[in-house]
């Protein structure tokens, strides 16, 4: 099994993580943690945060296994969008009410793949104040755990100058399994159950990156 939509074309997806892994490097120093954590085989929901259009492109990359991403519909226009549906990425229209993309992300974890999302939905902050309820829809639809995974170091701070390969730190935490009831009520509180755990690894990240500052 490849893990991807049906579709997608495995070798180029192949190829797409090894040119995601190396992107970025000239500019950042990447440092990731806790690879070891990704599960390698069965279905996955990893659930990330999010703050600039490269954090995406790093996990993608960056982690062990092949993943599917959630992506919002107007990066498909083109020959980009061409590009990302043969590397198996679901598009996402935002702001309308679709089953469509949550159900080709059911049916690759179905067949024990991995889908990434990110719960926050639009760029913010990346302090998972807020999330929305796919996560937990695919859980509940497909049995899968949930692997967190923190990322910082993309959004240059307000107020600072050009920055000189800053680091960029991905944290994957441990996988964990959520109990989803039935009903609104069901995805709502496993909903912050999967947010609390993403924040709290954030905050988790926060202060390792401190920390390593004032070392």
């Amino acid at each position: 099994m490849t893990g991807l939509p049906s579709g997608a074309t495995p070798w180029l997806h192949d190829v797409a993580r090894g040119i995601a892994r190396h992107l970025y490097r000239p500019a950042y120093r990447v440092r990731v943690t806790g690879t070891a954590r990704v599960p390698r085989t069965g279905p996955v929901v990893l659930v990330a945060n999010h703050s600039t259009m490269i954090e995406p492109q790093l996990l993608f990359g960056m982690l062990p296994r092949r993943s599917v991403f959630l992506v919002k519909e107007e990066m498909f226009a083109g020959p980009a969008g061409w590009g990302l549906r043969r590397i198996g990425q679901i598009p996402v229209r935002r702001g309308a009410p679709d089953r469509t993309p949550l159900l080709t992300a059911r049916d690759v974890l179905s067949r024990g793949g991995m889908v990434g999302v990110f719960p926050e939905g639009t760029r913010g902050s990346g302090d998972v104040r807020e999330a929305h309820q796919g996560a937990a829809w695919l859980v509940r639809a497909s049995g899968a755990v949930v692997l967190p995974v923190a990322v910082r170091g993309t959004l240059r701070p307000p107020g600072s100058g050009r920055r000189f390969r800053p680091p960029v730190d991905l944290l994957v935490g441990e996988p964990f399994a959520v109990a989803v009831g039935p009903g609104r009520a069901g995805l709502t509180e496993a909903t912050e159950t999967i947010r609390g755990t993403l924040a709290a690894l954030v905050r988790e990240l926060d202060s390792q990156r401190k920390e390593t500052r004032q070392t």
